[in-house]
């Protein structure tokens, strides 16, 4: 009996194997994303290159459309990005650490995932700014036609305004309503 539950732990236990199979397609996914972003550019760089031969009416709208597509272009390299975090965080998790990244002072923090709460904050920080380009590339786009159109935008800024300080504070260990941190005040620590 003891034989048998030893084998069924350990077959338990391989079973995060099954893991490896989302690490290398979110992998694969974000380098996909990764390679639409930079052919964006590339095309981006290649029209805006005749932006000085252009009339001012079509320079107007070249310029528009670039503003427009570099937003696109931030967006797309931040969802890489989610991507890839969600790959290493999901490998480190489930699978080992990632010795190198442990040992490189060239690693970032963001890539070291030490638990499930750190891969949800990491990747909802990066969600959220996936949220702030899409409200800003609509915004661009977005025609104010009547006075309450300017009031919802006045809105929705107020509240990623919102999302932004409670994220931080989240972050740093603040209270809605709370100053900094003890231990920022006595460091001396700005944030």
């Amino acid at each position: 009996m003891k034989h048998l539950e030893w084998l069924f732990e350990g077959s338990l236990w391989n079973s995060r194997f099954v893991i490896l199979s989302a690490v290398v397609g979110s992998l694969i996914a974000g380098f996909a994303i990764f390679y639409m972003a930079t052919v964006d550019v590339v095309y981006l760089v290649l029209h805006a290159s005749h932006y000085a031969d252009l009339a001012d009416d079509a320079r107007k709208t070249l310029h528009d459309s670039t503003v427009s597509h570099i937003v696109e272009v931030v967006d797309g390299y931040l969802l890489a990005t989610v991507m890839l975090i969600f790959s290493l965080g999901l490998y480190e998790l489930f699978i080992s650490d990632i010795g190198q990244a442990h040992g490189s002072k060239a690693s970032s923090k963001i890539l070291v995932i030490n638990n499930l709460d750190d891969l949800k904050s990491r990747l909802g920080k990066v969600i959220l700014m996936i949220l702030i380009v899409t409200l800003f590339e609509h915004a661009l786009n977005m025609k104010l036609d009547e006075p309450i159109d300017l009031l919802y935008l006045g809105g929705s800024i107020a509240l990623i305004a919102l999302a932004l300080y409670l994220t931080h504070a989240a972050e740093h260990g603040i209270k809605p309503g709370e100053g900094e941190p003890e231990e920022l005040i006595k460091t001396g620590e700005k944030h």
